[in-house]
């Protein structure tokens, strides 16, 4: 049976409003039951925390992408608290043996950074220091042999972001994008992207977003990762298949079969916490498989995107109310 996708709750749009709602915010991480459900999705508030979730994944052959959680900053000083952590996650990374392996093409050690977090949306000069600052970021996760995937946010940030990235890509051009096939325009952005060397992360979407400009029929947004996946198998870069949708993984075989990929050319993506049994069964098959492992304080609008996309974190949380277990 097909598992249900990113628009198959239909309280989607409600638990969407609420990770913006600073009302629902303090009743949610107030709550003292919250907290086992989000140690589901997140590993730690600590970068400790985090990196002992990280050796454990990385014995067992999976590869990992960390994400410092963060976003929408609104000064330059908290740009710069993130930035130091990155570097401070970096330099931690670049100790592990793994990152010392750059005999294969691919590389285990990956982190993820919104370019909200890093001063994207600051007035004026917003632009060029989240520039800046990732450049900074790059900069030292490629000394330490650390690849870096810059995130997809809201729309409003898509063309900011994708701009960014083709900026940074002249000095580093491994670093990866983010697009989601929810957004109407992403099979032209899949086009642009594919190029030789260009790693693209193709997911579905989690944010709350205008007819306008994403689909909001579940089959159209299944119907148009197929048609974005095969659009990145039959280009040059190296496609990132984040989803954890059966019928999207089974699609992948027969694309990779047609196109003559080799292993090594492409990876599938899943979520800390999210059918960790099936990420091991890939990864038992020799293919390569990314863990998206996120941390950090700032967890609350991550944890509300967990639980719009499938009913059954959303049924696991408020059984978790009501029985105060």
């Amino acid at each position: 049976m097909k598992a249900p996708t990113v628009l198959a709750n239909p309280l989607r749009p409600a638990i969407l409003a609420a990770a913006r709602s600073s009302r629902v915010k303090r009743a949610v991480t107030g709550a003292p039951v919250t907290r086992k459900l989000v140690d589901r999705f997140v590993a730690g508030e600590s970068r400790e925390s985090a990196l002992a979730s990280v050796r454990e994944i990385l014995d067992s052959g999976r590869s990992v992408s960390i994400d410092f959680l963060g976003e929408d900053t609104r000064d330059a000083a908290g740009a710069q608290v993130t930035v130091d952590e990155y570097l401070a996650l970096v330099a931690d990374l670049g100790a592990l043996p793994e990152a010392a392996d750059r005999t294969s093409g691919v590389r285990r050690l990956e982190v993820s950074m919104k370019l909200s977090a890093l001063g994207q949306a600051l007035a004026g000069d917003g632009k060029r220091i989240a520039t800046d600052n990732a450049r900074t970021i790059c900069a030292a996760a490629e000394a330490a042999g650390v690849w870096v995937t810059v995130d997809a946010e809201d729309h409003t940030t898509t063309d900011s972001t994708l701009a960014i990235v083709r900026e940074l890509r002249t000095d580093f051009p491994w670093l990866g994008a983010v697009v989601q096939s929810y957004l109407r325009r992403t099979e032209d952005d899949c086009r642009a992207l594919a190029g030789p060397g260009s790693r693209v992360r193709l997911c579905k979407g989690a944010y709350r977003e205008p007819e306008s400009v994403a689909f909001k029929d579940r089959a159209a947004v299944d119907a148009s990762y197929v048609r974005c996946l095969t659009i990145l198998m039959e280009g040059d870069g190296y496609p990132m298949v984040a989803s954890h949708d059966p019928a999207v993984i089974d699609a992948v075989a027969p694309l990779v079969g047609r196109t003559g990929r080799a292993a090594d050319a492409y990876e599938h993506q899943m979520l800390f916490g999210i059918r960790d049994v099936e990420q091991r069964r890939l990864a038992n098959q020799d293919k390569q498989v990314r863990v998206y492992v996120p941390y950090g304080s700032q967890w609350y609008a991550y944890f509300m995107r967990r639980l719009a996309e499938r009913p059954s974190n959303l049924r696991f949380f408020l059984r978790s109310v009501v029985t105060k277990d």
